[in-house]
């Protein structure tokens, strides 16, 4: 090949995450009884509803072209959902774009507001895709590391000192994947100080926002004072509906803004998927979301078993996760040198396959991501491996 400057994507690696789930599939394909909580994919079936709407649709003809910023029934389903449950004015007609997945979503609001060398500050430990995605787009994943010691809790100092003359955005997730965190009021506050005081974007990534555990409500950014008007959120349909592999988001913020964002959906993708389009229709046609509810209260079953398990081996330590479907617990106690050593022990004796906390950000380096997107007897017999084999460790050890 001819020579010249590599390419921006010889810059990152491959999702951590993805690359995991390709070498589950190889083990599988060789007979190798594996046990795959390393994903964050819903084991539950698509709601019938959604998929008769989906299914009409084909069979209707709806197989063209969309606009690219989707149905205009679609957002203004969306733009319903966000003020009853968000809080969120969305103008339909120019404040919401319907993507093909959540993730595209992301990535267009991050290209629709920052610029070669523009620096986005990403509290973590966080999703493995955004500071790649800042990366391909000429700009600077700016890590500012939240302590485990104090519940990953974000502040406004920390976030204030992170802050260049080169910074454009904070980028939020709440619940949080990794850690099931949701955010609370004061730390909502915290980056609506910082955004405001510095005049920043701030992408917050919605996601989780249906799967929680308890009381606490969710808090939307763009709902705050000092982030109105200034705040592009991300959300979808793949985790609280089931629907990863329908691939369908959207995102939703100031006009002004999204007048750049929606030129990057014309130029890539298009559009999303039209009969999708309409598969979506039908879920936010459900205001009670009684699909959505009866899995959350099955993740929350499985949520205490998996916790709980892991709770009783010496050496881990597991915290509640608030919302989501990740349980991050703290390993430094088992005497692996790293959690990626930990990881890949773990797969060659148990057969249990979890994402080693670095792929997440320096300070959860002794820590794994273990899903509960998965059912309750694989859960049960991957913490009845987990117990076996690393008490017989610890035994091990012991002796030595």
């Amino acid at each position: 090949m001819r020579a010249g400057p590599p390419p921006v994507a010889a810059s990152i690696g491959r999702s951590p995450t993805v690359a995991l789930l390709d070498e589950v599939q190889r083990q599988k394909a060789r007979g190798v009884d594996v046990l795959n909580l390393s994903g964050g994919e819903p084991d539950f079936p698509t709601p019938g509803h959604v998929v008769d709407a989906a299914a009409e649709a084909l069979r209707s003809g709806l197989t063209h072209y969309t606009p690219s910023r989707g149905i205009p029934r679609l957002r203004e389903a969306i733009a319903a959902k966000l003020l009853r449950d968000n809080g969120i004015v969305a103008d339909p007609g120019t404040d919401i774009i319907v993507t093909p997945s959540a993730k595209h979503a992301a990535y267009i609001a991050l290209a629709g507001v920052i610029g070669p060398g523009d620096e986005v500050l990403l509290p973590s430990p966080a999703w493995v895709s955004y500071a790649p995605m800042i990366t391909l787009l000429g700009g600077r994943p700016v890590d500012v590391p939240l302590d485990p010691r104090d519940e990953f809790t974000i502040k406004t100092e920390q976030l204030a000192s992170a802050v260049t003359p080169r910074t454009r955005a904070i980028l939020v997730n709440s619940p949080n994947n990794p850690t099931g965190r949701m955010l609370t009021a004061a730390e909502a506050d915290a980056v609506a100080h910082v955004a405001d005081r510095y005049d920043l974007i701030v992408l917050a990534d919605e996601i989780y926002e249906y799967i929680r555990y308890g009381d606490r409500p969710h808090l939307s950014l763009a709902a705050r004072p000092g982030c109105e008007g200034r705040t592009l959120t991300v959300n979808g349909f793949s985790k609280s509906y089931a629907m990863t592999g329908w691939r369908l988001g959207y995102v939703a913020g100031p006009a002004a803004v999204m007048r750049e964002v929606v030129k990057v959906q014309e130029h890539t993708v298009g559009c999303a998927a039209s009969f999708v389009q309409h598969g979506a229709l039908a879920a936010l046609a459900d205001e009670t979301r009684g699909c959505v509810e009866e899995m959350v209260a099955r993740y929350d079953d499985r949520r205490r078993l998996l916790v709980a398990g892991l709770n009783r081996i010496p050496g881990v330590s597991c915290a509640d996760p608030e919302g989501a479907f990740y349980v991050l617990p703290d390993v430094s106690g088992l005497g692996f040198g790293s959690a990626q050593e930990c990881a890949a022990w773990l797969i060659d004796r148990t057969g249990v396959v979890v994402t080693p906390g670095s792929a997440f950000g320096p300070t959860v380096e002794q820590h794994v991501r273990l899903s509960f997107a998965a059912s309750t007897e694989i859960l049960t017999t991957a913490v009845e491996r987990l117990e076996a084999a690393l008490g017989q460790r610890a035994t091990g050890l012991a002796v030595s």
